[in-house]
């Protein structure tokens, strides 16, 4: 497999085109501008379509059209963008159609400013917008993780037929690592719902709309069993050195990074550290805490913002260990700050 040096949108947008990704809708908004200007150069060549369209609320329904065709299409934003797009993905949702959403985060509220934040939380894991939805979060902490999770995404978006959103910190998208190109994807999902025209059958029909009360009803019931389909197979994390952890760090993205040397520079100062990396923010991995809590004394929830998944690890340990948090805003802290914090915690704690 061939090795290059790439940044981490431009990953995203290749790893995209390698799941066959036909169609692109978006609005440039720093610091996810270098996706949409790949795209426009790569896609032309490769049969796809590239539309930079008048507004964000113009681009998500862009989205909504293209993917009812049955087509991998996708679009990306940042956190202000994102809150624009949120009537459309409420209707995409709803209309079960698997597209591909990129939020590479910047702080916030209001404008912020484009320094790295994972402040972006509740906003993709919450839904965002109206209505009983969810879409499936995929939180990368890797230039390579950026093209593996673009690929994963529109597999995932297509076998559950759900919007996927990827959500990486500023920085992972201008950032440079070297990756391994994966193999474009060659097999699809068959996709007899979508609107191709209908010379021979009965049409399909694509509509949110549901005005009878038991037709609602029963509309909504049938998503929440999907969604609780999704939790019982894909919650995904990353555990480090838990087994017999009595302080678990919790953190995704490259909080995760940071993270991982603040536990090993734990151990060895005698302190029984771990890490536990969520993967998919919805559905969110909290078996892997109710296991931990085994040993775990106390959870520590490293965000950059002033804490959000930490509302996630209590409702997961439901008083099983104590949980506690660690945030900045728009700096990433470096191992020997979050090391420090770790030190501070395990003291108090009598670990």
């Amino acid at each position: 497999m061939e090795k290059v040096l790439m940044k981490g949108n431009e990953a995203l947008a290749e790893g995209a085109l390698r799941a066959g990704c036909k169609a692109y809708f978006g609005y440039p908004i720093t610091p996810s501008s270098e996706i949409a200007e790949y795209m426009a150069r790569k896609l032309p060549d490769s049969d796809g379509v590239f539309l930079q369209a008048e507004s964000e609320i113009a681009a998500i329904n862009m989205v909504y059209g293209a993917a009812s065709t049955g087509a991998r299409v996708m679009t990306a934003s940042s956190g202000p963008g994102i809150s624009l797009k949120q009537e459309g993905i409420s209707y995409i949702a709803e209309a079960e159609l698997p597209c591909l959403i990129i939020n590479i985060s910047r702080g916030g509220p209001g404008l912020g400013g484009i320094q790295p934040a994972q402040s972006d939380y509740f906003q993709a894991t919450r839904g965002g917008g109206h209505g009983d939805y969810h879409v499936m979060v995929l939180a990368p902490a890797s230039v390579q993780e950026m093209m593996d999770f673009a690929i994963e995404g529109f597999e995932l978006a297509d076998k559950y037929r759900i919007p996927v959103m990827i959500m990486a910190e500023g920085t992972l998208g201008q950032m440079m690592e070297p990756i391994i190109l994966r193999e474009p994807v060659t097999k699809f999902y068959d996709k007899p719902w979508a609107t191709t025209g209908c010379k021979g059958r009965k049409p399909n029909v694509i509509t949110t709309l549901h005005l009878p009360p038991e037709e609602l009803e029963q509309r909504n019931k049938h998503l929440k069993n999907k969604y609780d389909e999704i939790k019982s197979k894909e919650k995904r994390a990353e555990a480090f050195m838990v087994e017999d952890a009595e302080l678990v760090l919790v953190a995704f993205g490259l909080m995760s990074r940071v993270a991982k040397k603040a536990v090993i520079e734990a151990r060895k100062n005698g302190i029984k550290a771990g890490l536990i990396r969520p993967i998919t923010l919805w559905p969110f991995p909290d078996q892997h805490i109710i296991e931990a809590a085994e040993t775990a004394k106390i959870f520590v929830s490293l965000e950059i913002n002033m804490g959000q998944m930490v509302e996630d690890i209590k409702l997961a340990l439901n008083g099983r260990a104590k949980a506690d948090f660690y945030g900045r805003i728009g700096v990433i802290p470096n191992p020997e700050e979050i090391t420090k914090v770790v030190f501070g915690i395990a003291e108090r704690e009598g670990l």
